[in-house]
């Protein structure tokens, strides 16, 4: 479970963790860090560094100095440009940090890169038929092959690959894969499978299938 702080979560960042299938909870002061913190401990956590000085801004840097003292809970810091400095001389506080506002691909790609940093070492792989897809190093390859995919073409296949069989809408995925605030359109969505299709291979491209009428799914999957 992430910490959040502080207490009162921006709707924006409220939906990426929901729409994420981020499990959270906000805090909202250095006191709260410890009283409501999970048995397991907190998975890692957001801080919000508001711009200028003062109490709100007090208040975060306590929150990350409970988290350092209580725990090696790592921390991402989401920061407005006008509010940079605040960083300086307070490197042990923190591990990483995004721009505020957010993308909500940066913001799942620093929290992602985290929880890898974070873990025990182990690498976590997908794997489907010929295909693996290494989470932590962010490659793919088919029959051993590696696959030269662009950031997006790796998203989506990723996401499909984490659910097969399980059938997507292009608008599902439009909003899973590029984002909420995305507004490409479908067609977008089309033109992506079509060139992992050709990535994959003459002999691999069935591993994504087209549902008529529906939309997309990774592999196949026989109701009984």
């Amino acid at each position: 479970m992430y910490a959040v702080h502080p207490g009162t979560v921006s709707p924006e960042l409220a939906q990426f963790l929901d729409l994420g299938g981020y499990a959270w909870k906000p805090v909202a002061d250095a006191a709260e860090v410890t009283a409501d913190a999970p048995s397991e401990g907190w998975t890692g956590a957001i801080i919000r560094l508001d711009s200028g000085t003062g109490d709100g801004t007090d208040a975060a840097w306590a929150v990350a100095q409970s988290l350092r003292e209580s725990a090696s809970t790592a921390v991402l810091l989401l920061v407005r440009g006008n509010a940079l400095d605040e960083l300086t001389m307070r490197d042990e506080l923190f591990d990483d940090f995004c721009l505020d506002p957010f993308h909500p691909r940066e913001l799942e790609a620093r929290l992602a890169h985290l929880a890898a940093g974070s873990g025990d070492g182990s690498t976590e792989i997908i794997t489907y038929g010929p295909l693996r897809i290494n989470l932590d190093t962010y490659e793919a390859v088919v029959d051993e092959r590696p696959l030269d995919l662009t950031y997006m073409e790796y998203e989506l296949l990723r996401f499909l690959a984490s659910q097969p069989g399980r059938v997507f809408t292009r608008e599902a995925l439009l909003n899973q894969v590029w984002g909420y605030e995305y507004y490409g359109g479908a067609r977008t969505v089309d033109v992506h499978i079509r060139r992992l299709r050709a990535k994959l291979g003459e002999e691999n491209a069935d591993l994504i299938q087209t549902v008529r009428s529906v939309g997309y799914r990774l592999g196949t999957y026989r109701w009984r």
